[in-house]
């Protein structure tokens, strides 16, 4: 079985979503590059800069934010070994191994919206972020660390 395909969202309900929550932040709509790529990164990035300021991000942005950081964990280590769970927005399989075929699988890793987007952009290791209890990861295979930052470009660690 070939690896699951990962989601492509419309350009234009992600850049109309990445607006929104600009425009919740008092700031100027997006004027930077229209391709795919671009326009989920600059969303990764306004959604951090929401929760930054104490705001409550807006839903539709941040689930592609999740979304996008999701997809490209499932590309750079596929399989279906580890589900990683952020609810409500999505959740991936991903990491070669044994896989399972029904009821929950034994390699769960769940955390918020907030803490993945700091795991996935290199803001917050995987240690930090257990240390604090902001993930819940169960079974043997279900340490990310080694597949951690998945976008090191969007938000440098200060």
């Amino acid at each position: 079985m070939g690896s699951v395909p990962s989601h492509k969202p419309d350009p234009a309900k992600v850049r109309t979503a990445l607006d929104a929550q600009l425009s919740a932040l008092d700031e100027p709509p997006y004027d930077g590059p229209e391709g795919l790529a671009e326009l989920l990164g600059a969303g990764v990035t306004v959604v951090l800069r929401a929760y930054e300021r104490g705001a409550r991000p807006e839903r539709e942005i941040t689930r592609f934010a999740v979304r996008h950081l999701l997809d490209r964990l499932a590309e750079a280590a596929p399989g279906r070994t580890v589900e990683v769970r952020v609810p409500p927005y999505a959740a991936v399989q991903c990491v070669e191994g044994p896989r399972h075929t029904r009821g929950t699988p034994p390699n769960v890793v769940e955390t918020d919206a907030l803490t993945w987007l700091e795991l996935a952009t290199g803001r917050l290791t995987w240690d930090e972020a257990t240390a604090a209890g902001k993930i819940a990861a169960s079974g043997s295979r279900a340490d990310l660390s080694d597949h951690l930052p998945v976008r090191r470009d969007l938000t440098p660690r200060a």
